[in-house]
C-alpha cells in the first residue's frame, strides 16, 4: 500500500476504544481536528513516554478543538489497563483485526538484526476538521513527539 499523503482525504475508520464504544472519523467531522498516532505495544517504554507526553498536554490540545486518538493492536481491555496505570488523558483505539494499521500504511515490514517482520511503524496523522490529512509522519521517534504535533495543531 502506498503511504498517504498530506492535502488527500484521510481514510475512514470505525473501530473500539478502551471503552469498547465505537469511534468513527466522522464523529468529529466539522468539530475537532483529529491526532491519530499510531504506536507499537501499550505499556512498552517508547508508548508510555509518548502517551504520557500527549497526556500532559492534553489540556492545549483540547483548547485547539483537537481530540488525541492512539491506535496499536491491542485489545480493548490492554488499553484500559494501559490508561489506568499511568492515568492517560487520551482514547485508544483497538485495531485487532490491523484493518486500520493497514488503511494509513503503518503496518510495515521492517528488519532488524537481519530478520525481517511486520510491524506498527510509529506514525502520527493530523487530520483537519474537514477530513483532509494536514501533516502525516511516518517512522516518528517518541521522545518530544507530543510537542512538535502540538506545534503543528497551533497553525490549523
Amino acid at each position: 500500500m502506498p503511504l498517504l499523503q498530506k492535502k488527500h482525504p484521510a481514510p475512514a475508520f470505525t473501530t473500539l476504544n478502551q471503552q469498547k464504544q465505537t469511534v468513527s472519523l466522522a464523529d468529529f467531522l466539522g468539530k475537532k481536528h483529529v491526532v491519530l498516532y499510531f504506536y507499537p505495544k501499550d505499556d512498552t517504554p517508547g508508548c508510555t513516554i509518548e502517551a504520557n507526553e500527549f497526556t500532559a498536554l492534553a489540556d492545549e490540545f483540547a483548547g485547539l478543538d483537537t481530540v488525541i486518538l492512539g491506535v496499536s493492536k491491542d485489545d480493548c481491555a490492554s488499553h484500559l489497563a494501559f490508561i489506568e496505570k499511568y492515568v492517560l488523558n487520551l482514547q485508544l483505539l483497538a485495531d485487532t483485526s490491523g484493518e486500520l494499521c493497514d488503511s494509513y500504511g503503518v503496518w510495515q515490514e521492517v528488519e532488524k538484526d537481519g530478520v525481517k517482520k511486520l510491524k506498527i511503524v510509529r506514525s502520527t496523522f493530523i487530520i483537519d476538521k474537514q477530513g483532509m490529512l494536514a501533516e502525516v509522519m511516518y517512522g516518528v521517534n517518541h521522545a518530544g513527539h507530543a510537542q512538535a504535533v502540538l506545534d503543528i495543531v497551533k497553525t490549523l
